[in-house]
């Protein structure tokens, strides 16, 4: 079994990596998934966030407004630090159980962690590979905007409260670099694959 860790920023393009990766046979395991789980009503992370951010961040149906939530914690720093302490940790138990049963039902499987904040957490040094999606500043903030109608404003504040890509690149065994067309990150997502897929052979739990 291989670990990859997928990663980058936001707007940078990982999620069409992570797609490439999972068409080749690639099992994926996604924390934006997992913090999802860990936040429906009822859940401890649900209430503990609650608990810390007040009512207001919730939608009639006791769903969290995660656009709300965003907007809190991506202008306040303490604030975001809380919210990451609270759920890092169980993101990485969940990652970790979901290993466990791959091992299990596949030992020489190509496992991709993605994750968002992998090397700000420090955990990419449990990786046995990391790939690092790039894109620039200006491309994020572009992409934000369009996609997600965020304000320019929004978007920067958004990009720069992570790690530069600039930085995560230093990090990477893989870069990726999203800054032409789709066709064209695509085409170095299979390359990337298929380097990831030999060194993988033999490489069981």
């Amino acid at each position: 079994m291989l670990i990859v860790g997928l990663t980058g920023g936001i707007a940078s393009g990982k999620s069409i990596v992570a797609k490439v990766f999972q068409g080749l046979g690639a099992h994926i395991i996604d924390a934006d998934k997992i913090v999802h789980a860990l936040l429906e009503p009822g859940q401890q992370a649900w209430e503990e966030v609650i608990e810390y951010f007040g009512p207001e961040i919730l939608f009639t149906d006791k769903t969290i407004d995660r656009r709300k939530l965003g907007e809190i914690v991506f202008n306040d720093a303490e604030k975001r630090t809380w919210l990451n302490r609270c759920l890092h940790p169980k993101v990485f138990e969940a990652y970790t159980a979901s290993v466990r049963n791959l091992c299990t039902r596949a030992p020489d499987a190509l496992v991709v962690f993605d994750a968002a904040l992998l090397i700000e957490t420090g955990y990419h040094k449990k990786m046995d590979r990391l790939v690092v999606v790039y894109a620039d500043e200006e491309q994020q903030v572009e992409r934000l905007t369009s996609r997600d109608r965020f304000s320019r404003e929004q978007a920067l504040t958004r990009v720069r409260s992570q790690m530069p890509l600039s930085e995560k690149r230093k990090h990477a065994d893989y870069v990726i670099e999203n800054t032409g067309t789709r066709e064209e990150t695509e085409r170095q997502a299979r390359e990337v694959f298929q380097k990831l897929k030999r060194e993988a052979e033999g490489a069981y739990c």
